[in-house]
């Protein structure tokens, strides 16, 4: 079992960048694959950034394409997102998720956080 607890949301400009991280215990992030996942108020949850348990492979979502990237720091047991040039369409809660092995999909996570509010004002 392992828990997650994300930070770093709030409310920024259009243009402007924030850091999440997900900070786990319980368990050592590198087990897992790791993720991030959002929200938007009447939609689906939809992938963001993944990365592999050994952080050589990434995945990303178009829509965040050269603005938003994922590391990890396993001796800190965190991850984290890095979030560039945001859009009012970034705003949704952002959750973090741990999977045994995880690309795009929410069904290979197994592990969730309860999430954090991004809001981009335009």
């Amino acid at each position: 079992q392992v828990q997650l607890v994300e930070s770093g949301g709030g409310l920024v400009q259009a243009g402007g960048s924030l850091r999440l991280s997900c900070a786990a215990s319980g368990r050592t992030i590198s087990s897992f694959a790791m993720a991030w996942f959002r929200q938007a108020p009447g939609k689906e949850r939809e992938f963001v950034r993944a990365i592999s348990k050994s952080g050589g492979s990434t995945y990303y979502a178009d829509s965040v394409k050269g603005r938003f990237t994922i590391s990890r720091d396993n001796a800190k047991n965190t991850v984290y997102l890095q979030m560039n040039s945001l859009k009012p369409e970034d705003t949704a809660v952002y959750y973090c998720a741990a999977g045994f092995g995880g690309t795009y999909y929410s069904s290979e996570y197994d592990f969730w956080g309860q999430g954090t509010q991004v809001t981009v004002s335009s």
